[in-house]
């Protein structure tokens, strides 16, 4: 039998991102309030229709400048002062989860470090930093004294996934230096760790842990006093993607 393009229903594809951030001390999501229908007035994870003749990457690429100005940082070039790292997620493709039409998704996670506020783009009308533990616990964002709506689509399951791909890829890679600007002292990395993890770890014992990984932190050869106190050792990332032994998560 030939091939008849007809005989199966169109579907759209778009990419939903998952922008994660440390903010006073706080691990933040990027949340859009959508300007138009439907769940117009909801809050939601950016994203945006793949356009024609778009890859993946280079609509979640596009997306991801859109909604931050960040562009994608390229392991292969000169460290970039705003670049964000940028990986794919998940797919989700329930036929029910967009009610215009079937939508599938291909959810990307994108993790930068301290990010300036947000300005609306596109079809939100508002955007904003938001803790990723009351996004989770509330399942939305609310005005202040109603109740919390969920978050438009699935977007509460996506983020979830996002959040907990990038809990569990901190404990054996050197993901946690993406939350960090390119020179970082123990304490900032630590302070990371923590917001991701939603955990107090001793600073003695994670000084001695990263610094005695191979290949995960590099001495620059300064200082700062940016913290208060004693001038603190400057780091860099440095090249291993893989931390040999890991940084395994406290059980809480």
């Amino acid at each position: 039998m030939p091939y008849d393009p007809s005989a199966f229903p169109p579907f759209a594809v778009t990419v939903d991102l998952v922008v994660l951030t440390v903010r006073r001390h706080s691990l933040c999501a990027l949340a859009v309030r959508r300007g138009e229908p439907p769940f117009q007035g909801r809050w939601a994870l950016p994203g945006g229709f793949v356009r024609e003749g778009e890859d993946l990457a280079q609509a979640a690429a596009r997306e991801l400048a859109e909604e931050t100005r960040l562009c994608v940082h390229d392991p292969a070039a000169p460290t970039q002062d705003n670049g964000a790292h940028l990986e794919q997620l998940a797919t989700y493709g329930d036929p029910g989860r967009d009610p215009r039409m079937r939508v599938v998704s291909v959810a990307h996670l994108a993790l930068a470090p301290d990010l300036p506020a947000p300005r609306a783009g596109g079809d939100a009308s508002n955007a904003r930093w938001a803790a990723v533990g009351e996004l989770l616990e509330q399942s939305g964002y609310g005005h202040a004294g109603q109740p919390a709506a969920p978050l438009a689509f699935d977007h509460a399951q996506i983020l979830a996934d996002g959040v907990e791909r990038a809990r569990s890829k901190i404990e054996y890679s050197s993901l946690a230096t993406a939350f960090c600007t390119p020179e970082f002292t123990v304490g900032e990395l630590r302070r990371v760790y923590e917001a991701v993890w939603s955990v107090a770890l001793d600073p003695r014992n994670f000084h001695r842990k990263v610094t005695g990984t191979p290949g995960f932190l590099v001495p620059t050869g300064g200082t700062t006093t940016r913290q208060g106190g004693r001038p603190a050792q400057l780091f860099r990332a440095g090249g291993a993607t893989l931390l040999n032994p890991p940084m395994l998560r406290p059980e809480v």
